[in-house]
């Protein structure tokens, strides 16, 4: 049987490019007393937190009248549940953002799957296990 979510996995927003440095540097002021800083860049898009494994506040830049909308990814621990949350989601009414598979670009364990809510909002599970 396949497990449950195990809580979320880590939430981010887009701005405008125009506007990018100005959030990131603002982040990075507020979020310093509570021990966060920027831990991954990768250039239109960042990641804080703790420490690396654990970077889950992301900020993003993106064009376009899809920046507003809120992604949101939830922790799976297999792959099963992935997929089982990608058709649950489409079939309630969800549009497919990315069905589920590897996404070495994150890293090399990195299986999720994106579903566009019914308010646009992208949401996510994955598994960063190794299987």
């Amino acid at each position: 049987m396949p497990q449950r979510a195990t809580g979320l996995d880590h939430v981010s927003f887009h701005v405008p490019p125009s506007r990018y440095e100005e959030v990131v540097k603002w982040y990075t002021a507020a979020l310093a007393p509570i021990g966060y800083s920027k831990q991954l860049d990768f250039g239109v898009a960042c990641g804080f937190g703790i420490d690396k494994a654990s970077a889950d506040f992301w900020i993003g830049s993106k064009e376009g009248p899809e920046i507003s909308g809120l992604h949101i990814a939830f922790k799976a621990t297999d792959h099963e549940t992935v997929d089982k949350f990608h058709a649950e989601a489409i079939k309630a009414g969800g549009t497919c953002n990315g069905k589920p598979g590897i996404r070495e670009m994150y890293h090399p364990n990195y299986y999720g799957a994106f579903v566009f809510d019914p308010m646009g909002n992208n949401i996510e599970v994955v598994d960063h296990q190794a299987h």
